[in-house]
């Protein structure tokens, strides 16, 4: 076992953090996250929706010693995942997909580079507990107090440099390293996050209420879609960036070096019709190791039934009423949603062109 100064330690940790890829690493003391007491009111009102996991872990967020006793320090870390400019997709690919998933699944990717840091640092008497966004932690809460970024007015963490498109990775170990320090808030008075959220869903600064969040009831809601929430949802598939496109900081965001969070044609390339054909063999082969994976067919197909309910048109209908028919009760009950809001948009854009056509005749008689 290596023997040098903490000091020592540190500096060789994050040379060899940024060797590996990450974009930042700085250090934490392992103790109790900053807003553990609102995370518990959050929980009480409910606002987590049925994210269950959350209440579980509920003693162990609040207490990282529950998570590794004898735990010192908690290493923060953060991988950009921006590629730059909005990749243009093909024109008839109208489904969006939340920036984070069109690559890799970078709980893959990351947890590869975990490993190899766990490994350092066990050379140096440590033992260490990794996550990447699924341990029992409040992990925003740490990567504030470490000075990775602050708690930007959406919930979610801003770096300066990075601005918003980055992932976050914990490490809590038994070695002792020297804490960084927080950085200032730097929102000031912008609220164009607030304001750009398409459901309501960021109810006050710091406040976001999961079951109105797009990005949620895509990805961590198993059952049906809330009707009144269906046509707010859009054209969008999986997740929502809406929150984070608004945030002025992230005109300083480089696209990152990466390569396995480019896009890919899955992601960027097909039409919401291709998708809706996607048997359960097709869906697992196409996100082979993607991120969408994790909601299985069911639940991406429900999300596409319900983006052509709202940007499709009467040439979609054929490939809905297949949809309708499917052995998934999920996705034909979305599907025969979406079939009666196109139709309804038909018969409006109809009865519209009606009344502008008896307008020019009566004023032509006249």
């Amino acid at each position: 076992m290596t023997q040098i100064s903490r000091g020592e330690l540190k500096a060789r940790l994050i040379s060899y953090a940024q060797q590996i890829g990450f974009d930042s690493c700085r250090t934490a003391a392992c103790a109790a996250p900053t807003y553990g007491t609102e995370f518990r009111e959050w929980l009480r009102e409910g606002a987590h929706g049925e994210m269950n996991y959350m209440e579980r872990g509920e003693e162990k967020r609040c207490d990282p010693q529950k998570v590794l006793p004898g735990a010192r320090s908690i290493v923060v870390l953060a991988l950009n995942y921006f590629q730059g400019e909005e990749v243009q997709a093909s024109e008839d690919a109208k489904g969006k997909i939340a920036r984070y998933a069109r690559g890799d699944d970078y709980h893959q990717v990351i947890e590869s580079k975990l490993d190899k840091i766990d490994t350092f640092l066990c050379g140096f008497g440590g033992q260490q507990k990794c996550y990447v966004d699924t341990g029992p932690i409040l992990e925003r809460d740490h990567a504030a107090q470490a000075g990775i970024g602050w708690h930007g007015k959406n919930t979610m963490l801003i770096d300066e440099m990075l601005g918003t498109w980055f992932f976050l990775a914990e490490i809590l170990t038994t070695l002792e390293l020297p804490p960084d320090q927080p950085v200032a808030d730097r929102c000031g008075t912008c609220e164009r996050c607030i304001k750009a959220c398409p459901t309501g869903a960021i109810t006050a600064p710091h406040r976001l209420d999961a079951r109105r969040c797009i990005s949620y009831l895509t990805i961590e809601l198993k059952g049906s879609i809330p009707l009144e929430l269906r046509p707010l949802v859009g054209d969008r598939i999986f997740g929502c960036d809406d929150c984070l496109d608004a945030c002025p900081w992230n005109r300083f965001a480089q696209a990152s070096h990466e390569t396995a969070f480019a896009a890919r044609h899955s992601t960027i390339g097909m039409s919401l019709r291709e998708y809706l054909e996607l048997t359960d063999a097709e869906f697992r082969a196409v996100f082979k190791n993607s991120p969408i994976k994790r909601i299985k067919r069911r639940g991406f197909l429900r999300n596409v039934c319900v983006a052509l309910g709202n940007a499709g048109d009467v040439s979609d209908i054929p490939a809905l009423e297949r949809a309708l028919a499917d052995e998934e009760p999920l996705i034909a009950e979305h599907a025969e949603w979406a079939i009666h809001q196109i139709r309804s948009r038909q018969g409006t854009s109809l009865r519209h062109s009606e009344q502008r056509s008896a307008s020019c005749t009566e004023a032509v008689i006249n």
